[in-house]
């Protein structure tokens, strides 16, 4: 389409701003016009990167964008109005559609955009048998929009493979199976019923031959490392040591855990605190990775144990053996073992050729999720027989989850109740005896408490809203249907307690999946362009346009129904309608139709099974978490090793204890949440800032863990350190490499770590240079070899094969970049995006798989309806609760907001809390700290927080 009468248009308003804004603006405007643009690539090495043209970065952000163009950091976060208010154009047009601000936020999204669209196109491996006919086709169709394959189909073994129709291309699950979601995951996806059901092999964001790498099985990753990576090398405690340890202005009071005892008023625990994120925030992952991932079988035999370093360290760049007092010095313990991590298959994987190039068929190593990956809430109800045996219903109530009067107290919620502890005959692990009974009750926490109490709460809050509904009026239409039977009406006076239960639960995990994409992934990102961004992946980015969504929706309806329809096109459309909800409804007529008859009729139907499964898109790869997904949710310096504990009825500016978390670890975390309260833990947690992100971050007590049960000398692990190996026991590509494969520039050295805003004068720079030193210390140098290529991922700049030396002189010393674990890299990413918890080598991992789990998922798509969830399930899920949408008062960082998911589960669950949760908008930002202007990190108290100790300090 000719963008001549677009030209017209805009120079027209430019004209009308006056002729100071005229000259800039034009220039811009030709810069985007002439088609000066990225597209979608075609071959991996022609990726986008990130990177636009130095021309295209003054359009977008100015001089300040084009100063930051030439590092190798993303350039969307240099663009106008991507900040806080210093990005914010000062243009007459500033404010305008098509000013500076709107173009450089708008540019931001279609750079994401393409982002995604080229990760699904380049970073779908599948480990589990299905990646050959992704890369061949199948029956003449292409791999990329194949849809069912024969491994996901249920084996002759499984319990359940009599109830699924069997016909000649695959199995359908219908009836019970597909009407609500299955403990085991089974059925989610009606024509693949084992995807995403517990047991299923991890698959790979990266090319099969870059894993593993030290095992050198490929040319190039022998050529990137050399003999430089093992297990145990670079040594992991070593590196915990000198790049993770926290530095204490005061280590006499901050102390091992068995020492944090007695009056804590004594004791300190420095940490580097993240502005804008609270300890709720660090809790709540650990709620949802139960959930989506766990590498061990509870029953499985740990019988293989291995030492976990300490043994040497880089001295003037030669690894030499570690001595006792240089251990000691340190703090690293060589006597610590940990079990070996458990590996499916090991087998040389087959391999096989297509259009002249040879290709595996799987990684060289498999692993298995013994949880369900589906989006599922399997932490709260269990995953399989036996997670589920711990999950205790009210016996007055099968609706209902069983909660019990434990204390008494000023907390209005406490009439609720909390969870039960095991009983001696649950089938768990003796370490958990003394726990709140849960499907997934390993790890626990003072946070995995405060969340399952509180969403067993919320459970049991819907169940009593529906049987109010159901008193009211018994005789009206639930909106449940039985597949079964689907033209037959359920009135609420007819669904069982069972039916009851099971809608709650579908609730729950849809209201769970929203706080994480809406409320704790905007906060985690927290500018502009995300809060748009994570918005359009549940809504769309036109969900204030009802007409344009239905469009949209209707279009990718009729695309997907089309023989080899683009995947690029599908997630492009899918960025405008809305994820959430795709498929759920069809209309007769043409995709335009849904815009001139307001009384159109929905015929989306039970008995169709392409309207149940026809909102879901698996972009020809079936749907499962990647090793690489694991590796970046290892978040452990977000957590502070003192909780600093208030009181919500006693002036909650006053800090009344410092509590060590490890206090709060399995069951010491029931006996501190029952004395305490969920309020006054709501309270803490939510007012305490989280750990910052990065090295020399991490909590001291979790580098000095205690396991009673380790076969070793100190029943100790350092976990920072165990991060690493486990990284390395699953074939995690190094750093430089992963950002490769995913499509982001490579760095040359580790001076490229360096914010190149930061002044050089400034202690920040110092600090800084003095980690890059530290890296260097750790990871060493090598004489670089130009003949040797290391990639086939990315391309220099000038389009010549990347080399040893990364484009150094040939023969010079450079740093060993190529050998810096994953975790270490993106901890060490000081130049970040405005706003982000985490690095751009982190985030650019969620934007595929985040998607991708909302794509996959039947109940978030075209199976998210009254027929599943009832009238008043979706009601609550789209509105936050019962009733219409409740709105913030006012605006904030131009934006008018509802009352966000989790506040007003918090309103339900803790009441008591209504006046302290009146200003926080983002239960995830620290809850006295003042949001300010847009998209303001500083850190200053709210009206009525002015004596927090937290900012007089």
């Amino acid at each position: 389409m000719s963008h001549f009468p677009i030209v017209i248009v805009l120079t027209g308003l430019l004209l009308l701003s006056g002729c100071d804004a005229l000259e800039p603006e034009i220039s811009c405007l030709s810069v985007l016009m002439q088609g000066d643009i990225q597209h979608v690539a075609k071959t991996r090495e022609q990726r986008f990167l990130g990177k636009v043209t130095e021309r295209r970065a003054h359009c977008l952000g100015g001089d300040h964008a084009v100063a930051l163009n030439r590092n190798p950091w993303l350039d969307w976060p240099n663009f106008w109005g991507t900040g806080d208010s210093l990005s914010l154009s000062s243009s007459p047009l500033a404010s305008s559609f098509f000013g500076p601000n709107e173009r450089g936020i708008n540019s931001a999204l279609y750079e994401l955009e393409l982002q995604r669209i080229e990760l699904i196109k380049f970073n779908l491996f599948d480990n589990s048998g299905t990646y050959q006919a992704y890369v061949t086709g199948r029956d003449g169709r292409a791999g990329p929009v194949l849809q069912v394959w024969p491994e996901m189909q249920l084996p002759p073994t499984h319990p359940h493979y009599k109830d699924v129709e069997h016909n000649q291309e695959h199995q359908v699950c219908s009836g019970e199976l597909i009407r609500f979601r299955t403990v085991t995951g089974i059925c989610n996806d009606i024509y693949n019923p084992l995807m995403g059901s517990t047991h299923q092999i991890f698959a790979r964001n990266v090319q099969f031959d870059t894993t593993f790498p030290d095992l050198g099985l490929d040319e190039m990753a022998r050529n990137r490392h050399g003999d430089r990576l093992g297990l145990l090398k670079p040594d992991p405690q070593v590196i915990s040591r000198k790049l993770f340890t926290r530095t204490q202005s005061q280590p006499d009071k901050c102390r091992n855990d068995d020492e944090l005892s007695g009056d804590l008023e004594k004791f300190a625990c420095d940490y580097k605190k993240a502005p804008a994120l609270n300890v709720l925030a660090a809790f709540w992952i650990q709620f949802m990775t139960h959930d989506w991932f766990s590498h061990v079988e509870e029953e499985s035999d740990q019988s293989a144990w291995m030492t976990v370093g300490c043994m040497t360290q880089r001295i003037d760049n030669i690894e030499q053996p570690l001595a006792a007092k240089e251990a000691r010095q340190l703090g690293c313990r060589p006597g610590d073992r940990i079990h070996v991590a458990p590996i499916d298959d090991d087998t040389p994987p087959a391999s096989f050729m297509h259009d002249s190039h040879l290709y595996r068929t799987r990684a060289p190593k498999t692993t298995r999720n013994h949880v369900t990956a589906w989006w599922d809430a399997s932490q709260l109800y269990g995953y399989d027989e036996r997670s589920s045996q711990r999950v205790k219903r009210d016996p007055e109530d099968a609706a209902k989850l069983a909660l019990i009067h434990v204390r008494e107290s000023v907390d209005r919620g406490d009439e609720s109740g909390y969870l039960p502890t095991f009983e001696v005959d649950d089938p768990i692990d003796p370490a958990w005896s003394g726990q709140e009974a849960a499907a997934f009750p390993d790890n626990w926490s003072i946070g995995l408490s405060f969340f399952h109490n509180v969403f067993a709460r919320e459970h049991n809050a819907f169940v009593e809203e529906f049987r109010k509904q159901a008193a009211k009026t018994p005789d009206a239409d639930s909106g449940l249907r039985n597949p079964a039977h689907p033209e037959m009406i359920i009135r609420y006076r007819d669904v069982t307690a069972g039916e009851l239960f099971n809608v709650a639960r579908l609730v729950i995990a849809a209201e769970i999946a929203k706080i994480h994409t809406l409320e704790w992934t905007t906060q985690l990102l927290y500018n502009e362009p995300l809060y748009r961004g994570m918005n359009a992946n549940w809504h769309g980015l036109f969900h204030e346009h009802a007409a344009v969504s239905e469009v949209l929706r209707e279009i990718i309806r009729q695309l997907d129904d089309t023989e080899g329809i683009s995947n690029s096109l599908h997630a492009a459309f899918a960025g405008g309608a809305g994820i959430f909800g795709l498929g759920n409804h069809r209309y007769e007529g043409a995709p335009l139709y849904s815009l001139v008859d307001r009384n159109r009729k929905d015929i989306w139907t039970l008995t169709r099974n392409e309207d149940i499964n026809g909102g879901v898109n698996h972009f020809g790869s079936p749907f499962s978490f990647p090793e690489e997904f694991v590796t970046v949710y290892r978040l452990h310096p977000l957590l502070p090793d003192l909780i600093e504990y208030r009181e919500w009825h006693n002036n909650p500016n006053i800090i009344r204890q410092k509590i060590p978390v490890i206090d709060t670890f399995r069951g010491k975390a029931t006996g501190a949440m029952r004395q305490k309260g969920l309020a006054n833990w709501a309270l803490s947690m939510g007012r305490q800032r989280a750990g910052a992100l990065t090295l020399q971050n991490h909590p001291r007590f979790l580098q000095n863990l205690k396991i009673p049960h380790l076969q070793s000398s100190t029943r100790q692990i350092d976990i920072a350190a165990l991060d690493l190996i486990r990284d390395r026991e699953r074939g995690i590509p190094r750093y430089n490499e992963f950002r490769r494969q995913y499509g982001l520039k490579q760095l040359t050295s580790f001076d490229d770590f360096i914010d190149p805003r930061v002044p050089g004068d400034s202690s920040v720079r110092r600090e800084q240079e003095q980690l890059v030193r530290t890296l260097r210390e750790v990871y060493g140098q090598h004489r670089c070899d130009a003949s040797r290529l290391i990639t086939n991922a990315q391309l220099n700049d000038d389009k010549s094969p990347i080399n040893d030396c990364l484009g150094h002189p040939d023969g010079s010393l450079v740093d060993n970049i190529e050998d810096v674990d994953t975790v270490v890299g993106w901890l060490a990413e000081f130049k970040r995006p405005h706003g982000f918890a985490i690095s751009e080598t982190q985030f650019v991992v969620f934007v595929l798989n985040a998607s991708r789990r909302l794509f996959s998922d039947r109940f978030f798509t075209s199976s998210f309806r009254p027929e599943f969830y009832s009238i008043l399930g979706v009601e609550w899920v789209m509105h936050n609760g019962p009733g219409p949408e409740i709105m913030e008062e006012g605006t904030y960082n131009g934006h008018r907001q509802p009352v966000s998911p989790l506040k007003r589960v918090l309103l339900r669950t803790l009441p008591e809390l209504a006046d302290e949760l009146q200003g926080v908008v983002n239960l995830f930002d620290p809850w006295a700290r003042d949001r300010g202007e847009y998209y303001s990190t500083q850190w200053k108290p709210r009206r009525g927080a002015e004596g927090d100790e937290a900012f007089t300090r």
